[in-house]
């Protein structure tokens, strides 16, 4: 190679190597997931069979699920990690499905089925979703306990999963039951049974910057560390220094609000929190004397909709006495207001201060009759709604349990139970936000017109010697696959 050219190829490829690698070292960097939502309704078949006419069941949900979409299932909270240099990912989701069906004589079913806590992994061109499940064996009756089952194969249809952004977004992912879920599933279905299509959103925190190779300075006079005292529990009688409640009001009215009929939403104001499948409803003020309370919170949720549905509840307060609590609102609709509203009753006799904090968790909750009138006799008196929970604080330091995490931006509420039309994904977001971790815009740009700059020198030089034709390539973009749903003769 001719002087010249080679002197032109070293300083060009110096150049090109020292802006790309930035670049690299930031993909090297292993990031946290912190955030996030699932949403998976795990085969929508088998939630007709549930509560259907044959099996006559119903389903219920734990750890903070929350239904989308009419029948998909929500899982919240994501934790894991992500390596944007290989794009191997993994996190994992809170919450989880009961599905009961068959009733026995004695009170039981036949058919007990509970999915919690699912991860997703993935790894390359394909991923894997495990879940915790607790079934019962058909026929024999045998409960098992299964921790974190291969319950089903992703299919990611060509995506790449390698970025630096802020974000993984991962569209209907096809879904395809593994041998290991099909045992878990009870038998229900066969290995290679299509499954509803898996969704997820999860937020990506920033690497942890690397340590200076300058060791900083010791400081000669240290500030003093602050220090405070904890303040004793508050006795019973003491005005709570914060509270929450945390009520859904009832899962089957959200589906019907935002449902083909209702095609309605709701709105929050006033401090109301979502907390996916509940609203929590903040700032309690009131009093707590040997298990008794009475507090009053902050928030207001309207539900608006076709045929005249337009429900607003506000000003709530909960009221505890000798084990039996009840909830009231301020209510207002089109044919219905009242102040003080008793809407549900529910049982808090588990409602005790330990470390100045008192706590109720997921308390069975019954319509009252003023209730019912509330809600235009669309339920009777008696009717199950949504369970209650209660927190209230009798100390400044003593925390509140924090509400599900859904992440920085919640998703359009979809139903992932949808037909796929392959596999769609984002799994960074733009570079050009503020995100120094990520795969920086100037120095690709400036690569590549490095590299531009580079092919057109060394084409002219070389074009002087002789003539030489260059390959052509065309990337393919991504497969896509729908898999096609076999209904078996089971649900």
């Amino acid at each position: 190679m001719p002087t010249r050219l080679r002197a032109l190829v070293t300083v060009l490829c110096a150049a090109v190597l020292g802006a790309l690698l930035p670049a690299a070292t930031a993909y090297a960097e292993s990031r946290t997931v912190q955030g996030g939502r699932l949403d998976w309704g795990i085969k929508s078949s088998f939630q007709s069979y549930i509560t259907g006419p044959v099996a006559k069941g119903s389903f219920s949900l734990t750890g903070g699920a929350a239904t989308v979409g009419g029948s998909g299932f929500r899982f919240h909270s994501a934790t894991g990690g992500y390596d944007g240099e290989t794009g191997g990912f993994r996190a994992s989701f809170s919450g989880g499905v009961r599905f009961l069906g068959h009733a026995t004589e004695s009170g039981g079913h036949q058919l007990d089925l509970t999915i919690s806590s699912p991860t997703v992994s993935v790894s390359g061109s394909s991923g894997t979703l495990y879940v915790d499940v607790v079934s019962k064996a058909r026929g024999t009756g045998a409960v098992t306990t299964s921790r974190q089952v291969p319950f089903a194969s992703l299919s990611l249809g060509g995506i790449d999963m390698r970025g630096g952004g802020t974000s993984v977004v991962l569209n209907n992912l096809p879904a395809t039951l593994t041998s290991q879920g099909a045992r878990s599933f009870a038998g229900y279905y066969t290995a290679g049974t299509a499954l509803d299509p898996v969704s997820l959103s999860a937020d990506v925190r920033q690497a942890a910057a690397r340590p200076s190779s300058t060791p900083e300075p010791k400081s000669k006079s240290p500030e003093p560390k602050e220090t405070s005292k904890k303040k004793p529990a508050a006795k019973d009688g003491a005005e709570l220094a914060d509270g929450a409640v945390d009520w859904g009001v009832r899962r089957t009215f959200r589906e019907y609000v935002t449902g083909d009929i209702a095609k309605g939403r709701w709105t929050l104001s006033s401090g109301a929190l979502d907390g996916g499948a509940l609203y929590r409803f903040p700032g309690g003020e009131g009093t707590f004397e040997d298990g008794d309370l009475t507090a009053a919170f902050d928030g207001t949720v309207r539900f608006t909709g076709e045929n005249g549905l337009d429900l607003r509840l506000s000003a709530v307060r909960v009221t505890v006495e000798d084990d039996k609590g009840t909830l009231y609102a301020d209510v207002k609709s089109p044919d219905h207001s009242g102040k003080k509203v008793p809407l549900v009753t529910f049982t808090a006799k588990d409602l005790e201060a330990k470390d100045g904090l008192a706590l109720l968790a997921e308390a069975p909750a019954k319509l009252t009759a003023d209730g019912a009138e509330a809600f235009g006799g669309m339920y009777p008196e008696g009717t199950a709604m949504d369970p209650v929970s209660l927190a209230v604080a009798l100390t400044d330091d003593a925390a509140l349990p924090a509400l599900p995490d859904l992440g920085s931006t919640p998703t359009p509420e979809a139903a992932p139970s949808e037909a796929a039309t392959g596999p769609s994904a984002e799994p960074v977001a733009s570079a050009a936000k503020d995100d120094d971790g990520g795969l920086p815009t100037l120095p690709l740009a400036l690569a590549a017109g490095l590299l531009t700059a580079f092919a057109a020198a060394a084409a002219f030089l070389v074009r002087r010697r002789r003539a030489q034709p260059a390959a052509d390539t065309t990337p393919q973009g991504p497969s896509q696959e729908t898999p096609q749903d076999t209904p078996q003769d089971t649900p």
